[in-house]
């Protein structure tokens, strides 16, 4: 019987709510209000009840009648519930301005998947929001992932290489930092994720007048071979003021309130991953990238002469895609000037920009000496070299320090020689080392170490008679007669002991 009654109150309660609510429920039944008929005819229960009897404009009215409530959870509800009603009575804009106020509140871009938002969901200003705030991918930004992991991996390269240049490598290093940040940054912002990792909002826009500068510094280090000094440090002086800018009014900011300066960006119709200050950062950074491109210009042309091919080759390629990218910058800057959106010129200044990380890269791995002043083709994975970094100066100066080892230090009586303790000693490559044997000897290395062993060889038979033939062999660097004999007949057609006894006989 108490079970029967309380189906019967339920009932009640189901098909008139208003008459319902004057009444006071007893008898312990748990989960049924007990308010007044004039306080629940505003209630939020009220609105939720019309909402889901489809009777949207009535929930609407007293949603809105809601919307001062100081509870951040109710506001939630009501915020996410007047979106879906809009929705349902097919008034986007209505719809989407109570999207922007939960966002506000609670960013979670998965709501845009309601079904309720069915019948708006092809309208231009619902397909824009949910597909600028929900994460996606491209062939675009998965290419800019992969570029910015393999210049992240360059600049620690570059870091460690201890045979480069101290300075050219720090100046280096951190231009590719600073390009491979970049390109990230724009790979995030492409896939939406700036709104799930609100901290990355602007993570590369501090060092927008660090290019120019590193390039410059870079060229005047290995092209002039001059420490940099104390006034170098104002070149820097942009960025600094820029980065404190940034802090004060971006960085110093918790990440939901990254999230409500890129949200109103959106609500205004403008890329929300891009600064407030974007055309003055454009235009400054355009003007920083051309007057240090023109000094750029002014190092090569006065140091040309000075500089062997190859090194001119280098640093020609490296300024030819770096011109390029102003060039291009230039007419996207244009673009942002004039409030008109390119996609081929937004991505082409990043594609040249990743085109610099990856000849960088290719650079680092095929010779590092390229960023100390010398280069060459040659790749480490097969080390047969194509083109040589060798200009006619170093490889006689190399020539002559080889001769001297082995004339003077007689290198060649150390029985475990080899081209990597030849390299050491000359303080060059592996790769180096062999192709000045091969170019000024003609033979290679192992040929080369023996042509010397076998000639003291014979020096000692004319001289020290009374050596045993194997005292010699050991005397001159061999570890065994049987290496020593092939090596002396294949020079002198003719066996060490036959060799003496000609002696003898003469």
């Amino acid at each position: 019987m108490r079970q029967s009654t309380k189906y019967i109150v339920l009932m009640f309660l189901w098909l008139n709510p208003m008459l319902a609510f004057g009444i006071t429920v007893s008898n312990g039944y748990a989960g049924i209000p007990t308010p007044t008929a004039e306080s629940f005819k505003d209630s939020i229960d009220r609105a939720d009840y019309y909402f889901n009897i489809h009777r949207f404009k009535e929930a609407v009215s007293l949603y809105k009648k809601n919307l001062d409530v100081t509870n951040r959870g109710q506001k939630i509800h009501i915020l996410k519930k007047l979106a879906l009603c809009e929705a349902a009575l097919n008034h986007p804009k209505e719809s989407i301005a109570y999207i922007y106020d939960y966002f506000n509140i609670e960013f979670k871009p998965t709501f845009l998947l309601h079904e309720d938002f069915d019948r708006i969901r092809d309208e231009q200003s619902f397909a824009k929001l949910f597909g600028t705030v929900s994460p996606k991918f491209t062939i675009w930004s998965i290419f800019y992932f992969f570029v910015s992991l393999i210049g992240f991996y360059v600049t620690f390269v570059l870091l460690i290489n201890k045979k480069i240049d101290k300075q050219a490598r720090v100046l280096i290093s951190t231009f590719v930092f600073i390009h491979s940040l970049f390109i990230l940054n724009i790979c995030v912002n492409q896939t939406n994720y700036v709104f799930e990792f609100p901290h990355t909002y602007l993570m590369s826009t501090w060092s927008s007048f660090l290019y120019g500068p590193l390039l410059f510094l870079y060229y005047k280090r290995v092209s002039k071979s001059t420490d940099l000094n104390k006034k170098d440090i104002w070149h820097f002086l942009p960025t600094v003021v820029l980065t404190i800018y940034l802090f004060l009014t971006v960085y110093g900011f918790s990440g939901s309130h990254k999230v409500n300066l890129m949200l109103q960006r959106l609500e205004e119709g403008l890329n929300p991953g891009d600064s407030t200050k974007l055309i003055l950062l454009v235009v400054l950074k355009v003007i920083s990238l051309a007057v240090y491109a023109y000094f750029v210009h002014l190092i090569l042309l006065k140091n040309k002469a000075g500089l062997s091919k190859k090194t001119r080759i280098w640093q020609k390629n490296i300024y030819t895609i770096h011109i390029s990218y102003v060039v291009v910058y230039v007419i996207y800057g244009g673009y942002i000037i004039t409030g008109i959106n390119s996609g081929t010129f937004y991505h082409a200044p990043i594609v040249l920009m990743s085109a610099m990380v990856l000849y960088i890269g290719y650079a680092a791995n095929v010779q590092p000496d390229v960023f100390s002043g010398l280069y060459s083709y040659t790749n480490r994975l097969f080390p047969k070299y194509v083109k040589s970094g060798l200009t006619d100066s170093l490889s006689n100066e190399l020539k002559q320090n080889l001769s001297d080892l082995f004339q003077k230090e007689k290198l060649y009586r150390n029985n475990d020689i080899n081209l990597d303790m030849v390299a050491n000693k000359l303080d060059t490559t592996r790769h180096n080392a062999s192709q000045l044997i091969n170019e000024h000897f003609n033979m290679s290395f192992r040929e080369f170490v023996n042509s010397y062993r076998i000639q003291e060889a014979k020096e000692l038979l004319e001289k020290e008679n009374e050596l045993n033939i194997i005292d010699i062999a050991y005397e001159v660097g061999y570890n065994n007669k049987v290496s020593f004999n092939k090596a002396f007949k294949k020079d002198t057609q003719i066996t060490p002991s036959e060799y003496l006894n000609n002696l003898n006989q003469g």
